[in-house]
């Protein structure tokens, strides 16, 4: 299992894939390098696909809440890319991923080749954050993947035309069997980390955006999404008319990325990078 250790020792996982044009992926605030199961077939075979689990997700260590941070995380990733020898990668950043990718071209933009945001920009709708609220840090009621995935199904707002099979998978990835019941497979102290970092004063992000420039750049949107204003991404649009950008019909936040639009998204965004 490919394991490194973080500069403050913190034992991280990430999967390596494939060979070529470097991609490093950056998942959701609860989630982990699985977000990307279903983009990674379609990728073109002369790519390779990093996928980090931040630290309390996935299969990497629990370090508790107050490491449970944007700029912590970043310096993981960072971390990653020095551990794997890599000096310069393009980012795909989903969610949170997006938001740390914007901070990673602040910081260190001579590392980026370039940058694919989903679902998220300089601006984040507090309908999103609400949801996120409603349910971060807690385990589901339903205690078997049946009961989770007919539930999923039925509360995920603004996905439509979604096969069982889809959300079957989706709760597979993001819940452990136990006697118990289902349980949340990250730390559930990241609950505290979110009220922590959303009760504070909420920072200017266009900055960040705008450390892009430069960089071929694309953005995918769930068309429902409640995360991303439809005004926001087109505001980015405007600031970046060389801006590829998709609008998932059908998806909320987030879109799975298997979906025509953000394949060809991603593909012409790739393009640019090769």
């Amino acid at each position: 299992m490919p394991e490194f250790h973080a500069p403050d020792g913190a034992r991280l996982h990430f999967a390596d894939d494939g060979a070529g044009l470097p991609i490093l992926a950056l998942s959701g605030l609860t989630r982990n390098g699985s977000d990307f199961d279903y983009l990674a077939p379609h990728l073109p075979d002369s790519t390779r696909l990093v996928r980090l689990d931040y630290r309390g997700r996935g299969r990497s260590e629990w370090t508790g809440p107050e490491t449970y941070t944007v700029p912590v995380e970043t310096g993981d990733a960072l971390a990653l890319l020095d551990h794997l020898g890599l000096d310069r990668v393009a980012l795909i950043g989903t969610s949170r991923g997006g938001l740390i990718s914007m901070v990673l071209a602040s910081i260190a933009k001579e590392r980026i080749l370039g940058a694919c945001l989903v679902d998220i920009g300089p601006e984040i709708s507090a309908s999103g954050l609400e949801a996120i609220r409603n349910y971060i840090g807690k385990n589901p009621t339903q205690e078997t993947y049946a009961e989770a995935a007919e539930m999923r199904a039925a509360l995920m707002k603004g996905f439509e035309h979604v096969p069982e099979s889809r959300w079957e998978e989706e709760v597979r990835k993001h819940y452990v069997q136990s006697p118990d019941g289902l349980k949340i497979n990250y730390d559930p102290a990241l609950r505290d980390a979110f009220h922590s970092a959303t009760s504070a004063p909420a920072q200017d992000l266009w900055p960040m955006f705008d450390a892009l420039e430069g960089l071929p750049l694309a953005l995918v949107r769930g068309a429902n999404s409640d995360m991303l204003a439809w005004e926001i991404a087109q505001e980015m649009c405007r600031q970046r008319p060389d801006m590829i950008f998709a609008n998932v019909p059908d998806r909320g936040h987030v879109p799975f990325l298997d979906e025509p639009e953000a394949l060809a998204a991603m593909r012409e965004w790739i393009g640019r990078l090769a």
